[in-house]
C-alpha cells in the first residue's frame, strides 16, 4: 500500500496500490504501529488528505481516532468499522491514539460473486458501522483470522495462500456489508428512493432539478421527496445539492482546476453562480475550500487540522 508525500498547497494526489515483497498483490493488512513506522520512515504526512484507489477497512483495538472521510469526521473507536472506498478523500486523525488495524485491497481480489454480494461499487455504502454485539463477535473473528494467515504465511505455495487469504477477506467484507442498518430492520431504502439515488449519480452533473429526475423516473416531485426523506433523512433536493456539492469538493481538492472548469463540469451556467452555490451549501467559498483542505486547514467542520 502506497504511502506517498504530499506536500501542503498541492492538490490530492491520488494513492495506487502497492504490494510490498514477499505479500500476495492485491492484499495488505498492517496493523496501525506498523502504518506509523512506514509513514516515518516514508517521511510521508498522514494528517494530509488523499485519495486511495483501492478499498481501506479500519478496525480498533483499542483508543479512538477522528477520520474524516470525503471531507466528513467520523469518530472510530473500539468495535467499529471504517469503509474507505476508491475515489473517496481519505485524512488520518492522531494515530497515536489509537491501536488497530487496517485491511487495504484492490477491487479485483475478492471473488467476483463477493464484489457483487457486498456491493463493493456502491458509492453511497455506509463509511463507519458499529455493529451489534452478535455481530461484532463474527467480525473481529473474521478480522483476526485474515490478519493471523497473512501474517504468518507458513509453507503454503503462494496461489494456496492467495486462495485463503481471498476467502477470508469475502466472508469479512460479506458480513460487513450487509450488517443491519440502523431503523430500518430486514427492509432497507424503497426501489423509488434507489431509482432515484442512481439516477442523482448519473446525471447529478447536468440537472438539479427534482422535476427532471421525477419525469425521468415516472414519478412525482412529491414521491421522490418522500422516498429521500424516508431513506436519507433529507427531501430530494437536498440530497440532489449534497450530491454536486461532494464532487465539487472532490474537484478542488484533488485537481488544480480552476472554478471556471470546474463549474462547466458540474452543469453551471458560470463560475459566479457555481461559487454562489457553492457558498451557500459549504459555508466557503470553492477557493478559501481548495486553500483550507490543502494548507494547515482540513476544510472540514470539527475535523482537527493535521500537525
Amino acid at each position: 500500500m502506497a504511502k506517498n508525500r504530499h506536500p501542503a498547497g498541492q492538490a490530492v494526489h491520488e494513492v495506487p496500490f502497492a504490494a510490498h515483497v514477499g505479500t500476495p498483490a492485491g492484499l495488505e493488512v498492517i496493523s496501525l504501529a506498523a502504518l506509523r513506522a512506514r509513514s516515518r520512515t516514508h517521511g510521508a504526512d498522514l494528517g494530509l488528505p488523499r485519495r486511495p484507489g483501492f478499498h481501506q477497512v479500519l478496525t480498533l483495538d483499542s483508543g479512538a481516532l477522528r477520520q474524516s472521510v470525503d471531507f466528513t469526521a467520523h469518530h472510530v473507536e473500539r468495535g467499529s468499522w471504517l469503509w474507505t472506498r476508491p475515489g473517496q478523500v481519505l485524512q488520518w486523525g492522531d494515530l497515536t491514539r489509537a491501536e488497530g488495524t487496517l485491511i487495504a485491497f484492490e477491487r479485483e481480489f475478492p471473488d467476483p460473486g463477493t464484489v457483487r454480494a457486498a456491493r463493493l461499487d456502491d458509492p453511497h455504502a455506509p463509511v463507519l458501522r458499529r455493529p451489534k454485539s452478535e455481530d461484532a463477535t463474527s467480525l473481529r473473528v473474521a478480522g483476526a483470522h485474515l490478519e493471523h494467515e497473512f501474517l504468518t504465511p507458513g509453507r503454503l505455495p503462494l496461489d494456496a495462500r492467495v486462495a485463503v487469504l481471498r476467502h477470508l477477506l469475502d466472508v469479512l467484507i460479506l458480513r460487513l456489508a450487509h450488517l443491519e442498518e440502523p431503523g430500518s430492520p430486514g427492509g432497507g431504502p424503497s426501489e423509488t428512493f434507489l431509482r432515484f439515488r442512481e439516477t442523482v449519480e448519473r446525471d447529478f452533473a447536468h440537472t438539479r432539478r427534482v422535476d427532471d429526475y421525477a419525469l425521468a423516473l415516472g414519478y412525482s416531485a412529491r414521491t421522490l421527496s418522500r422516498a429521500a426523506l424516508d431513506a436519507a433523512g433529507i427531501g430530494a433536493k437536498e440530497f440532489i445539492d449534497r450530491r454536486v456539492v461532494l464532487e465539487a469538493k472532490r474537484l478542488l481538492a484533488h485537481t488544480d482546476l480552476a472554478a471556471a472548469r470546474i463549474a462547466a463540469q458540474l452543469g453551471f451556467s458560470s463560475a459566479t453562480n457555481f461559487a454562489k452555490y457553492f457558498h451557500q451549501r459549504a459555508g466557503q467559498a470553492p477557493i478559501a475550500f481548495r486553500t483550507a483542505v490543502r494548507g494547515g486547514g482540513t476544510g472540514i467542520p470539527g475535523a482537527r487540522a493535521p500537525r
